[in-house]
């Protein structure tokens, strides 16, 4: 695959079940992913979706039945529900598990899931001085030994990482902009976007100074051979997604996005994200994020119901589009 996009399915655990996103790990590598993302959340954006199993349980479970794809969390936030130093000791047993064949994706978070812990959800500056701290403590703790770490936000006591693989777990983060490139590229091996911004990869490959990085983004769809029914299931569980990341993160909950969401129009989801059985829309939206210089771009395929069918119709038409594209 060098030198050409790898194509990555989304494990979505807001839409699915435990048992559910195994099966569909196991079923994305048949129908010939090249990686797998998870997401790591505490609640799901709408109702609709309905779940949100322990993410980490998952992905353990992932690493045995799968052999070949790459595995990454999109993302997880180690600013509170975790703290930093169980996230490094976490990624260590799934690289263990998965033969080498993790990557830890990293964010700032979302009140969503943060606020569950009874902290409260601090202003973004706050938060960004919060990552900073963390992801410094867990590439520390990646890379072997003892840490201590006296910090503005965490405070680690002698910790270190007893099962570490032979090569340290790569990070990705979650960028927005040129302050979060500059301040978190230079801990980072990986960048992480859900906008298809040429900027953000020119300006992420001018602070790591030719280092080798892959650009991971993530896009949104809705196959179904019922072009209307696909517009209503994206609608009824990904109107969300159109609020942008500034929004998103600081809403509380599902019905808080559900109030936030509520006069979006099904045409207005359709007109954003690839609904129905037009393999060519697939095609033509993934390539906004090649021709931005993403390396990697993860499909998300919206709802629990017909992940079968998108697999069996992404293994014969939806990759090999891409892949001839």
């Amino acid at each position: 695959m060098t030198g050409q996009t790898k194509y990555g399915y989304t494990l979505m655990t807001e839409q699915s079940g435990p048992r559910e996103i195994v099966r569909y790990a196991a079923g994305a590598e048949q129908a010939g992913f090249d990686f797998e993302v998870m997401s790591d959340h505490y609640s799901p954006w709408l109702e609709e979706q309905g779940h949100a199993a322990y993410a980490w349980s998952m992905l353990g479970a992932v690493t045995q039945v799968t052999e070949r794809v790459e595995l990454m969390t999109y993302v997880t936030s180690p600013i509170m529900r975790y703290h930093p130093a169980v996230v490094a000791q976490k990624a260590a047993t799934v690289q263990l598990l998965s033969g080498g064949r993790f990557t830890l994706g990293l964010g700032a978070g979302e009140n969503l899931n943060e606020h569950v812990v009874g902290r409260g959800w601090p202003p973004a500056n706050v938060r960004h001085e919060m990552f900073g701290e963390a992801v410094e403590i867990i590439r520390a703790l990646l890379e072997g030994g003892y840490v201590n770490y006296a910090g503005s936000h965490f405070r680690v006591d002698s910790a270190k990482v007893w099962d570490l693989p032979e090569d340290r777990v790569p990070l990705g983060v979650a960028v927005s902009g040129d302050q979060s490139i500059e301040k978190f590229a230079p801990l980072a091996d990986h960048l992480i976007a859900v906008e298809p911004e040429a900027d953000l990869v020119q300006k992420w490959d001018s602070v790591v100074s030719g280092r080798p990085s892959r650009k991971i983004g993530q896009i949104p769809v809705c196959w179904d051979t019922d072009k209307d029914r696909a517009v209503e299931r994206a609608h009824s569980q990904f109107r969300w997604f159109g609020g942008g990341w500034k929004v998103n993160a600081e809403l509380p909950g599902p019905s808080g996005f559900a109030g936030a969401t509520q006069f979006v129009r099904p045409e207005d989801v359709a007109g954003s994200i690839p609904c129905g059985p037009d393999v060519d829309a697939i095609v033509e939206a993934v390539a906004e994020f090649t021709k931005a210089g993403f390396t990697d771009v993860a499909l998300v395929q919206i709802g629990d119901e017909g992940q079968e069918d998108f697999l069996a119709v992404a293994e014969k038409e939806i990759l090999p589009a891409l892949r001839a594209s």
